[in-house]
């Protein structure tokens, strides 16, 4: 699971002792709230499901592949289901090549979701090896789902948005430049990455974008 509301709280008090900035943007929002995700199978094809398009279709799409497959979309469930079937529900061509990719690695004990790889870089090795699953969606599961506690999505935009103001750098990083700022705050990157998120979805904080 992911990282705890106190594993947050005492990643963050040691974040803001590290960077100043930290602790002011403590101050302007406060601690973040945990994002946590199911660890497996059924998370991974919810993150395909959802790509490129809005929570609600991504919702909606998931509905109709339960209500075809079962609870869960067992992936033995989902690779015996023809095109048409899984087009119906609304998964494109591309979204069906993406969800068998990952359906047979699971299904082939290639890819056992319950014990990936300690090293986060071969944990992140192992899931890219999914089709359709790029290093920053590898990312955000092992941060949401296993709750790796120095896991950096240098990737993300608003990552590199916030991170920029938090440290009041005149312009935005680039991806990386926002890999190479975060070296100091291992291992706390992970809840550096939620509170950058934190911050950037906090509305009326006064700061120039």
């Amino acid at each position: 699971m992911g990282l705890s509301q106190e594993q947050l709280r005492t990643s963050m008090d040691a974040l803001a002792a590290l960077e100043p900035g930290f602790g002011a943007a403590l101050g302007r929002v406060g601690y973040p709230e945990p994002r946590i995700r199911p660890p497996g199978y059924q998370t991974l094809l919810r993150t395909i499901v959802g790509q490129q398009v809005s929570v609600k279709a991504a919702s909606a799409v998931w509905d109709r592949l339960e209500a075809l497959l079962g609870t869960g979309c067992a992936p033995d469930r989902l690779l015996a289901s023809d095109f048409d079937c899984l087009r119906a529900c609304g998964l494109s061509r591309q979204k069906q090549g993406y969800a068998r990719s990952l359906a047979e690695l699971v299904t082939s004990g290639e890819l056992d979701l319950h014990s990936l790889p300690e090293d986060d870089e071969e944990a992140i090795a192992a899931l890219v090896a999914v089709k359709g699953i790029g290093r920053w969606s590898a990312e955000i599961y092992l941060l949401f789902a296993e709750g790796r506690p120095d896991i950096w999505p240098a990737g993300d935009l608003a990552v590199q948005i916030e991170v920029g103001r938090i440290l009041g750098l005149p312009e935005r990083p680039s991806e990386k430049a926002t890999r190479a700022l975060a070296e100091a705050w291992r291992p706390h990157r992970g809840a550096a990455a939620i509170m950058a998120w934190h911050h950037y979805n906090n509305k009326g904080l006064g700061m120039p974008v």
